[in-house]
């Protein structure tokens, strides 16, 4: 796996360099800037993944400050911590308004900022991560259960929930019958088998008038219905 890069911004070389080295302990990757101009010029070749920031740096007072905006210009995302002496809310709500993601002292221990950059990069991990949709694909096939939706050769078929939960079971398990009391508890209704019936004319007539030659589901006589791939 990539180590993820820390920017570090500070203009006193201990406490910067203290940092540094704890960071690069527990496997990142950590850059080092000892003002403003020197960030701005790293920053503008490549972001890195967390940044902290001091906000009085050399003689800019809220040098940190002018970094956070521009971070956040860049990006939405990107996780900016202020590390810094200054404790006022005055300041600890401009941090915040500029779009921090954390506002923190220097007298806090190493071991709560460590603590505080795992959070922060372990949410991160898990928003970036791609949403896995429920979805069944047979063939021409698709019907995705989050969305209740169901497409035949990649355009929709407008079904009703019933129809939905029906074409749902029988394509769940292809060449398997389903016969209709099954059916209706699939769909969660309580209806008579002339109207189980009903629902399966319906639902070939929507197929159908989008594909022609659709016949994917099977009258199994005195059994029930079952779906194959139409092969």
């Amino acid at each position: 796996m990539m180590s993820k890069r820390i920017a570090i911004v500070e203009d006193d070389e201990a406490i910067r360099e203290n940092y540094a080295d704890a960071l690069r302990k527990q496997g990142f990757v950590v850059q080092t800037y000892k003002n403003k101009q020197t960030a701005l010029d790293a920053f503008d070749l490549a972001l890195p993944h967390l940044a902290i920031l001091d906000i009085g740096l050399e003689d800019e007072y809220d040098g940190g400050f002018d970094l956070c905006r521009y971070l956040r210009d860049k990006s939405d995302t990107l996780p900016i911590i202020f590390l810094t002496a200054r404790d006022s809310d005055a300041d600890l709500i401009s941090g915040l308004r500029l779009g921090a993601n954390d506002y923190v002292s220097k007298t806090m221990s190493f071991a709560n900022l460590s603590a505080r950059i795992h959070a922060i990069l372990n949410y991160l991990k898990f928003i970036d991560k791609p949403v896995v949709e429920n979805k069944v694909d047979r063939g021409e096939l698709s019907i995705n259960k989050d969305r209740l939706s169901i497409h035949w050769q990649n355009k929709l078929i407008n079904t009703t929930i019933t129809e939905f939960w029906m074409v749902y079971s029988l394509a769940l398990n292809p060449g398997h019958v389903k016969n209709k009391e099954q059916l209706m508890t699939d769909a969660n209704i309580v209806v008579d088998d002339n109207t189980v019936t009903a629902h399966i004319k319906r639902i070939r007539k929507k197929f159908s008038a989008q594909d022609s030659g659709f016949n994917c589901i099977d009258t199994v006589y005195g059994m029930g219905y079952r779906w194959h791939d139409g092969q």
